[in-house]
């Protein structure tokens, strides 16, 4: 966003962030008075259990700090309390990106200097999950589904009876690639560039996270333009499209297989989701 390039950090769009939310409100005609909580996007906390958790002054502190990393979402937890405190109402966050549900197993990278976190869409993967058990009649707890959240990044989760047992780390370069992000690449490949003296620290992290995927084929990270120019014929466009749906296919196998086989549903969530030509190749 544009009006965003003009703050250095995260943070400093915190003011900007709120006024811009209660513009909105008012436009609307809204009377935040009438709220009975506040509840925003969870952060980048130390990992926590899926679930609903009042913002407290520890939270905020962590979230100014970003214990796990700088990220938007950070400014959620802290927006609703500034926010819900103007008007005496408690205030919340749900399902926050550092869920962590994972299996014993799940947490096994292959070397122990780096094991496997969850770090995912959780609100959305949840939410339309839960929707799911309810639209079923059968109950998100009593349910095995995979669902498949596809924006600017992508997850791919496994959720067994009301808890994600695994997925793939959306944010730091697992799984497959997406508009903006890598996924998982050669880790060989990568460690040769990150000491080939080309690149600083933070020029091959872009390369993973925010530069990759549909931005770093084709210099953009609009899917739906991609699929346009493959329908009118572009084949760059067409490969690029194809491959990615199928590293898609592959994480959904895979995250079936940490389900036993026993799948009750697969999940289709996220902008990309709306995509006509993604549904039938899945």
């Amino acid at each position: 966003n544009e009006e965003l390039k003009q703050f250095d950090a995260i943070f400093d769009q915190f003011q900007f962030r709120k006024d811009v939310i209660l513009k909105v409100l008012s436009e609307k005609n809204f009377d935040i008075k009438t709220l009975s909580a506040v509840v925003g996007r969870g952060g980048m906390l130390k990992p926590v259990e899926g679930g609903t958790y009042a913002v407290n002054d520890a939270m905020v502190e962590d979230l100014k700090v970003g214990v796990q990393g700088p990220h938007a979402s950070n400014l959620g937890g802290i927006l609703a309390r500034s926010i819900a405190d103007e008007i005496g109402v408690p205030s919340f966050i749900v399902d926050p990106v550092v869920t962590d549900e994972l299996a014993d197993v799940a947490r096994l990278s292959g070397t122990p200097d780096i094991p496997r976190k969850s770090k995912f869409h959780a609100l959305n993967q949840k939410a339309v999950a839960k929707r799911y058990g309810k639209e079923s009649g059968k109950g998100y707890e009593n349910l095995n589904l995979v669902v498949v959240h596809m924006g600017g990044g992508v997850s791919v989760g496994a959720h067994n009876h009301g808890k994600v047992v695994d997925v793939n780390n959306a944010l730091d370069g697992d799984g497959p690639f997406s508009p903006e992000r890598a996924g998982s690449v050669p880790a060989g490949d990568l460690i040769k560039m990150c000491f080939s003296g080309k690149y600083s620290e933070s020029e091959v992290y872009s390369k993973i996270v925010g530069k990759g995927g549909f931005v770093g084929y084709l210099n953009t990270n609009d899917v739906k333009g991609t699929i346009d120019k493959m329908e009118a014929g572009d084949k760059e466009c067409e490969n690029i499209y194809k491959a990615f749906l199928y590293q898609i296919t592959k994480a959904i196998g895979e995250m079936s297989a940490a389900l036993n086989g026993k799948v009750d549903q697969i999940v289709l969530t996220g902008g990309i989701a709306y995509s006509p030509t993604l549904v039938p190749y899945l």
